[in-house]
């Protein structure tokens, strides 16, 4: 019996607690964009208390050996923190009951408020335990997503601002993806583009399928000409680049060599990770 003092809520009640949230959740995202509703909703979008980036960990292309894959720079952020904890089960597949993509790859929390996780949720692991999850998350082709949101503080009972989930999600079930293609302006803010990297579509490879127009979910592709254009909302994810079936859509590092930094400055502006602090003397130079 583990001591409610010294642990969170166990799994049990925070799936309790998300299946009496998620329709609400769900209908705020739907309606986040309706006049005067928006007033009332946007507010609970609204970050620093919300705050999402995609780091495309499943899109293998081929660029130069020295480029820092996202992939590679998301296993290099892990690496960085002591403090790793693995959940056994996603809690969003878990929540729809599917069996596809694999519900046992978890989200990964990180930072000293994974102390306060009770054990019925999963296991503190080692780096290397954490780098294999992520390897098992991109074969499994998952998008990763850095997330900084209230709800999960909320239903684990932990702290937030030492807390930081990468949450592995799929197109379907995840509760950051979906209902997002008509969103409201604080909702579309909340989840962040990882400057540094961009998708493009190259026209004269383009067949004009349109299935990465149906793919994209916040509808950030447009059709020109009978061809694919990825719009200023895009948000990073590379789905586009995975489902194009000519391989016309294209990764672009514009920042290769600072990516990492990036992507931890990206998360010292709304967590504090003890280990990640070193880098906030360096952001701090380089914005005068």
């Amino acid at each position: 019996m583990y001591s409610p003092f010294k642990y969170g809520a166990p799994r049990f009640l925070v799936r309790f607690m998300v299946a009496l949230s998620w329709p609400l959740i769900i209908a705020g995202k739907k309606f986040s964009s309706y006049p005067v509703l928006r007033f009332v909703i946007n507010p609970f979008f609204k970050r620093p208390y919300n705050e999402v980036t995609s780091i495309p960990i499943n899109v293998n292309l081929e660029l130069p050996a020295s480029v820092p894959l996202p992939r590679t720079v998301l296993m290099r952020l892990v690496s960085e923190i002591d403090q790793k904890f693995i959940l056994d089960t996603c809690i969003c597949r878990h929540h729809n009951k599917v069996s596809s993509p694999p519900p046992g790859i978890g989200c990964m929390a990180l930072g000293p408020a994974i102390r306060r996780m009770h054990p019925s949720h999963g296991r503190n692991v080692s780096t290397a335990e954490a780098l294999a999850h992520i390897e098992r998350a991109s074969a499994a082709g998952l998008i990763a997503n850095v997330a900084h949101v209230w709800i999960d503080p909320v239903a684990f009972w932990t702290t937030f601002r030492d807390l930081m989930f990468i949450c592995f999600c799929d197109d379907t079930n995840c509760m950051y993806r979906t209902h997002m293609k008509k969103r409201g302006p604080n909702l579309d803010r909340a989840y962040k583009r990882l400057p540094g990297i961009s998708f493009s579509a190259d026209a004269d490879i383009c067949n004009g399928c349109g299935i990465c127009l149906n793919t994209c979910f916040v509808n950030a592709i447009e059709m020109k000409n009978g061809k694919a254009s990825i719009t200023d909302d895009c948000k990073g994810c590379g789905r586009c680049a995975e489902v194009c079936p000519e391989k016309a859509v294209t990764m672009t590092l514009d920042n290769q060599g600072e990516l990492f930094l990036q992507l931890v400055f990206r998360v010292n502006s709304v967590a504090d990770i003890p280990e990640l602090k070193k880098y906030k003397k360096e952001q701090n130079n380089r914005n005068g």
